[in-house]
């Protein structure tokens, strides 16, 4: 969605009613582009070390290609397919998921950032509601540069409970933090979270509309 700058949304443009707000992490607070990208480069580099050929450099490129055109899912079938990667290195490949320790710190969407500030300035909550496995998700948290908002961020991963968009996690955050339905609004980025949303009963907006 392309907006003009001055059609884009404002903290000041919400409903000031609210008391808390959701989000998801991928997509939404950052773009996990960020993220599998570095784990393709610390793979290339790790086959290249390991085996000296394919060069990584020739690797990475392949990596971003086919992320782009297919996305992530079976992005080292493809790989194998193409490099000849032996099969005993897909265990590396998917652990990085879970261990990668990044080059590069992932940054937030810098709409985005101005967003989560002005929340914890007027001093409301700020809830993480995440889908992805709880393992790669800690991992991603633990490489953003949060500005300081570390200690703001309440964070759930929904498959310890139910994975969205079945309401349970909302239910039991409602719960857990006094807080009523009329209260939230959820910010996301894909269909599962405007279904969640609407299963929950509460109010969505799509982080877009603060690109």
């Amino acid at each position: 969605m392309v907006h003009l700058l001055s059609d884009m949304l404002k903290y000041i443009d919400l409903d000031h009613r609210k008391k808390a707000f959701v989000f998801e992490l991928d997509d939404v607070l950052y773009p996990e582009r960020d993220y599998l990208l570095q784990v393709y480069y610390l793979f290339s580099n790790f086959i290249e070390f390991t085996e000296t050929f394919p060069l990584a450099a020739d690797m990475i490129e392949f990596f971003k290609k086919s992320y782009v055109h297919h996305g992530d899912n079976g992005i080292f079938d493809r790989a194998k397919e193409v490099f000849g990667i032996n099969e005993k290195y897909r265990d590396n490949f998917e652990r990085l998921y879970f261990t990668a320790r990044l080059p590069l710190k992932l940054l937030l969407f810098s709409n985005v950032l101005t967003l989560l500030q002005e929340i914890v300035i007027d001093r409301k909550d700020i809830f993480i509601i995440t889908n992805g496995k709880p393992e790669i998700q800690i991992n991603k948290i633990m490489q953003t540069e949060w500005n300081g908002l570390e200690n703001y961020l309440k964070v759930y991963y929904a498959q310890e409970i139910n994975p969205k968009p079945e309401s349970d996690v909302l239910s039991y955050i409602l719960k857990q933090h006094n807080l009523l339905r009329k209260d939230i609004l959820i910010i996301g980025n894909t269909v599962i979270d405007k279904e969640f949303a609407c299963s929950s009963g509460v109010d969505y907006l799509n982080v877009n509309e603060f690109m």
